[in-house]
């Protein structure tokens, strides 16, 4: 029980990390660059980006917990686990592109990769355990419109 339960503390700390990491590389970009760029009607308040991103995450982490637990030695369960790491990278790698290299194109290439990458392991997690496949529709949903966010942000802000 105890393996149990640190398990799942580590899954939920393994995707907040990476929102920490990103977090970090996005911080001074967030205030001095981004408000500069010319956004499309659709972007959201500033504020709700951080509350769904770490909702988000903290979901993630209990959805590959939920893979885990069927067993981590599994051939399924590793090819699971290994597309969410992928993805999990290039959450990651988006940010600070975007972000922290100020890099509009670089980013979108990252998303659709990323945006592939969720849909891949959507379908292997839920190969494994029915409720971690959906439990990833909502980071889906969001990385579609992040992506949409991201290509309009391109065309209004030159290639």
């Amino acid at each position: 029980m105890v393996r149990r339960i640190a398990a799942f503390v580590v899954a939920v700390l393994i995707p907040e990390a990476v929102g920490a990491v990103a977090a970090v590389a996005t911080q001074s970009s967030v205030t001095t660059w981004y408000p500069t760029l010319t956004k499309p009607w659709f972007t959201p308040p500033d504020a709700v980006f951080a509350p769904v991103w770490i909702s988000l995450y903290a979901i993630m982490g209990i959805a590959s917990w939920l893979v885990w637990t069927r067993g981590p030695r599994r051939a399924t369960v590793q090819m699971a686990l290994t597309a969410y790491v992928v993805q999990l990278v290039l959450n990651g790698a988006w940010s600070i592109l975007f972000f922290g290299l100020q890099s509009i194109g670089g980013g979108l290439i990252v998303i659709l990769l990323l945006l592939i990458a969720l849909f891949v392991t959507l379908r292997r997690f839920r190969r494994c355990h029915r409720w971690a496949g959906w439990l990833l529709w909502p980071y889906l949903a969001w990385v579609a419109y992040a992506t949409a966010l991201n290509a309009a942000l391109l065309w209004l802000n030159g290639w």
